[in-house]
């Protein structure tokens, strides 16, 4: 654990290092970066005392041999500033002239993505065994832990080779407004924004997904829509897919049922 990891860019926040059992520096691995690190290994400190059981998952699935040995970096989320450091900064453009967007929210996800990739990865790729390239290096996330990953892949294709966009927040206005009329137009302008900088079709790895109850009950109608964007875009269901898991609420318990698919999907064995 790196408590208040130090940056130039945001403020400070804890880093977690996972690493599967046998690590070996005599090794190179793979690394996933995820976000909300504070919910991914212990239900005892998280603030609902779930979480997405990581450890226990990714360490099945490398010991059965379905995945690739990777490591993981967990990045705690402050969530006072959760909505502005993960909303994909670049969507503000494209939105209409006259948008109302909120005043008390600043809007910092370019610099938490300068984080990851300037700070974070450079330490972890000193200080562990790693494959440092993009064919090895993923991005992964829930709700707007989701967006922040679709992001990242946009923004810096050149250093992540996937994303895992798990129950992704694809009305893209803060939770606690919805129903809201403002989510189609914020919605249309991340399509937008996806339409012209997504990487080239098929050149990288998409994983997202949905349920149906809570909070994912509103995503339907939007991620359908993103769904229509990627395939008239030319991805095909090698490099992307988009589940949808009837009965699944918008909770770490959810998210761990179902984590052996994006794991599975980004960095199974050929």
């Amino acid at each position: 654990e790196y408590h208040n990891f130090n940056s130039e860019y945001i403020s400070q926040r804890d880093v977690c290092v996972w690493v599967p059992d046998g690590y070996s520096t005599d090794k190179k691995y793979d690394v996933v970066y995820m976000h909300d690190g504070q919910m991914l290994f212990d239900a005892n400190t998280t603030w609902n005392k779930q979480e997405w059981k990581i450890d226990e998952i990714a360490g099945k699935l490398i010991n059965e041999k379905l995945i690739k040995e990777c490591i993981f970096v967990a990045i705690s989320n402050i969530p006072e500033t959760r909505y502005g450091d993960f909303f994909p900064q670049k969507t503000l453009k494209y939105l209409p002239e006259n948008s109302v967007i909120p005043n008390d929210i600043t809007f910092k996800a370019d610099n938490y993505l300068k984080f990851i990739v300037n700070e974070v990865k450079p330490f972890i790729d000193k200080n562990y065994s790693t494959y440092t390239t993009k064919e090895h290096t993923f991005v992964m996330g829930s709700s707007m832990g989701g967006l922040i990953s679709l992001y990242a892949l946009c923004e810096y294709p050149d250093v992540f080779g996937g994303a895992g966009c798990i129950s992704t927040h694809v009305p893209m206005v803060m939770s606690k407004t919805l129903p809201n009329s403002q989510a189609d137009i914020w919605a249309e302008a991340f399509r937008k924004y996806l339409k012209e900088n997504l990487p080239e079709s098929n050149s990288r790895k998409i994983y997202m997904d949905r349920g149906d109850q809570t909070l994912d009950r509103f995503y339907p109608k939007f991620q359908d829509l993103i769904n229509v964007l990627m395939i008239s875009n030319g991805w095909n269901s090698e490099a992307w897919i988009s589940n949808v898991f009837p009965g699944a609420a918008h909770t770490e318990n959810d998210w761990a049922n179902r984590l052996k698919y994006p794991l599975q999907f980004l960095l199974g064995k050929k």
